[in-house]
Parts: C-alpha cells; sequence; structure tokens
C-alpha cells in the first residue's frame, strides 16, 4: 500500500523556520489538521510519535499532499535518517497510518514513527507539540 500524503507532527510543520519545513511546503499541497491515535514524546528539540490503540491518545499535526511522493520521501527518509544506508535501529520508521482530518474524514498517510525507547523522555501531554 502507498499514498502520496504525509502526516507531520513536529519540526515540519507550518510555523517552523526550518529548511525542510520550507521545502515541504513548497513540495506538497497543505490539506488541513489532522490527528492520530498515538502519543508524543519529546526527544530532544523534537518530537517522536509512539502508536497507541488506546482512543485517549492523541497526537495533532498537520496533512500534505506530495507532488513527487518518491523524491520527496526519499528526502524526508534522509533527513529523518531512515531506511536504506542507515544502520538499525534507526530513530525513526516511515510508515503508513491512519489520520483523520478535522472534519472527521479518515486518510490513510505516511508517517515517521519514532522507534527507540521513550524510557525518561518528556510525555507532550496535550498532544501538540506546537502547544508544549
Amino acid at each position: 500500500m502507498t499514498s502520496d500524503l504525509l502526516f507531520v507532527y513536529g519540526t515540519l510543520m507550518r510555523g517552523f523556520d526550518h529548511p525542510m519545513a520550507r521545502l515541504l511546503s513548497a513540495n506538497a499541497d497543505f490539506i488541513g489538521e489532522a490527528r492520530c491515535r498515538g502519543r508524543l514524546y519529546l526527544a530532544k528539540h523534537y518530537p517522536g510519535l509512539v502508536l497507541s490503540d488506546d482512543p485517549a491518545d492523541i497526537a495533532c499535526g498537520e496533512l500534505y499532499r506530495l507532488h513527487e511522493v518518491d523524491a520527496m520521501l526519499a528526502e524526508f527518509d534522509m533527513y529523518e535518517a531512515c531506511g536504506d544506508g542507515f544502520p538499525p535501529p534507526t530513530e525513526y520508521l516511515r510508515q503508513m497510518l491512519s489520520v483523520t482530518l478535522a472534519d472527521g474524514s479518515p486518510r490513510e498517510a505516511w508517517t515517521y514513527v519514532y522507534n527507540w525507547p521513550v524510557t525518561g523522555l518528556p510525555p507532550i501531554a496535550t498532544g501538540k507539540f506546537l502547544a508544549q
């Protein structure tokens, strides 16, 4: 299964003055705010998403439609240091997940899931990286 959608929840969101955030906004269409089932943790100066089956665990972010899917995913794989050429276990894994738009409609999108232990990392209780 594949998708041209990318769910972001950290430094790639609008409002961040970061080269990769600018790259995303220049090469994708902003669809809207979205959320998924998961918990955010503060890894360093950026968040990590850990998926959850608990409906109470909500992580908030933004959904984008990528123009050049393969090229853009390759760029973001490099940025997140995952995929081919990076020794496992990588800090992030790119995988598909279900996200829900503000109007309640579901989508399947790529995102980067945190892959290292979160023991000792502070949780972002609001589920919103920008609001912490």
